[in-house]
């Protein structure tokens, strides 16, 4: 089992299957994996993920400026399409409706600051709820920035994705 800050509340399966983001042909420095059980259906999970598209529901002051993150589904994150900005800073690189969205990083700061990143959200069935988990793929800058960045990346990474799968679990299981 691979352990923090690398993965957090995964499987060992969950680890080592393949993922859109691993088709994108991005020669990666470091694989994230992070994962939560929630009490909703998964459509209803997948619904919230599609909120993605609007605010990243992790720590607003840092990621959000300072705007709070909807608390209710809005009607305009309800159809995706590729192309669409998500987080302010990621694109939606593919997606299959109902269960998966591939992001990839869309604002060359952010590439400058953190790396190439790709990632896939994955909604899947598990017991009377839902699995939602995400592998996150990062190729540091080539710099000395970029070097530097591979001690802390994965812990800084880690926090914020634990508060993002926190908060959807919550705003999921509140409205369903």
């Amino acid at each position: 089992m691979i352990g923090e800050p690398y993965a957090w509340n995964v499987t060992d399966l969950e680890c080592t299957r393949r993922y859109a983001c691993d088709g994108l042909g991005l020669a990666a420095d470091h694989a994230l994996y992070r994962g939560i059980d929630i009490d909703a259906p998964p459509a209803h999970v997948y619904r919230w993920l599609q909120q993605l598209r609007l605010a990243p529901y992790s720590y607003d002051w840092l990621d959000n400026f300072f705007l709070p993150s909807p608390r209710t589904l809005r009607a305009r994150a309800a159809s995706i399409a590729v192309g669409d900005r998500m987080m302010h800073v990621f694109r939606l690189l593919a997606f299959e409706s109902g269960r998966t969205i591939t992001l990839g990083v869309a604002s060359r700061v952010a590439s400058a600051l953190f790396g190439d990143l790709v990632g896939t959200y994955v909604v899947s069935e598990r017991g009377t709820g839902a699995r939602l988990f995400v592998k996150v793929n990062i190729r540091y800058p080539r710099s000395f920035y970029g070097r530097a960045m591979r001690g802390p990346m994965p812990h800084l990474d880690l926090v914020m994705m634990k508060k993002q799968l926190r908060t959807l679990k919550a705003y999921a299981e509140r409205t369903v």
